[in-house]
């Protein structure tokens, strides 16, 4: 096909969008909802999962170490601590800073404390994190085998409930994604059916005059590609706006901010990039796709 025959089919394509606006319309509209349902199902499963994640890096692993511990053993056993695969973090923590902590959560109890006198009843400790929580039990164990540990301090309760909702979780939303893009699919598909079959006598009248395949379809194809990039722009455009209105609300929820933190909540910023190429990449395919292979029916007479 020449050039200037493929520019004449590309023109046409763009002009039905304008001569069949009303069906162009109902494209429209189907192939944002569509991209919205699926869009907004895959930010929703990936903030949570970021807020969960958020919620794992808070845990921390305690490890007490022997009363008569030396300098060069302490140091010993950081280093070591440092070096293990699934420990982020290490953070020694003096028995003269716990014991000055506990002092002032219990000031009720001053008398106590003052009978004390200079003992202190505390050891020294570092402060763990790690960075897979489902492989904590592993590295407990690699921490048992130092010498001069005095025992270990892990939250096993609620590494345990917070692996099981990121199983129903991953279940769930995984599930749901993958409807929204069935169900998606079958709407446009049918919408583009109706678009197309509302003009199935000027695909016949075509045909019969000795149009080939190709000269038909892409007029079609570019229609439908159209329909979709546009589409796919107001999509990202109310998603953009949706998304920044929820995290705007949740930044004035300071008590739910201080559990989650404020930074497990993935910035629209740092995504604006492949959720606009999603969406305009994938509203122009379905629907250029959508309408071509809607035309095959009409195009075998």
């Amino acid at each position: 096909m020449k050039i200037s025959g493929f520019k004449y089919l590309v023109e046409k394509g763009v002009d039905n969008v304008w001569k069949n606006r009303m069906m162009a319309f109902a494209s429209f509209c189907v192939l944002l909802v569509s991209l919205l349902l699926v869009g907004l199902s895959v930010l929703v499963y990936m903030n949570v999962n970021s807020i969960i994640g958020g919620i794992e890096q808070k845990n921390e692993v305690i490890v007490y170490l022997d009363d008569d511990i030396s300098d060069d053993e302490l140091l010993d056993i950081g280093a070591a601590l440092q070096k293990m695969s699934n420990v982020t973090e290490v953070r020694f923590y003096s028995k003269e800073e716990a014991y000055e902590s506990l002092k002032q959560s219990m000031a009720e109890y001053e008398v106590l404390f003052e009978s004390l006198g200079d003992d202190n009843p505390l050891v020294d400790a570092y402060r763990l994190k790690v960075g897979d929580i489902g492989q904590i039990s592993a590295t407990i164990a690699q921490i048992r085998t130092l010498d001069h540990i005095y025992s270990i301090r892990a939250p096993y309760d609620f590494v345990n409930v917070l692996l099981q909702l990121r199983s129903i979780l991953t279940i769930v939303m995984g599930a749901l994604i993958v409807a929204m893009v069935i169900v998606s699919m079958v709407i446009i598909f049918n919408t583009t059916k109706t678009s197309v079959y509302a003009r199935r006598e000027e695909i016949q009248i075509m045909k019969y005059v000795g149009a080939t395949d190709g000269f038909i379809r892409i007029p079609f194809f570019i229609e439908g590609m159209v329909t979709g990039f546009f589409a796919g722009i107001a999509a990202l455009i109310i998603t953009w706006l949706a998304y920044d209105a929820v995290v705007n609300t949740l930044q004035s929820q300071v008590a739910l901010l201080s559990i989650i933190g404020l930074g497990s909540i993935i910035s629209f910023g740092s995504i604006y990039v492949p959720v606009m190429l999603s969406y305009i990449c994938g509203g122009a395919l379905v629907g250029a796709v959508g309408s071509a292979i809607s035309t095959r029916k009409y195009i075998n007479v």
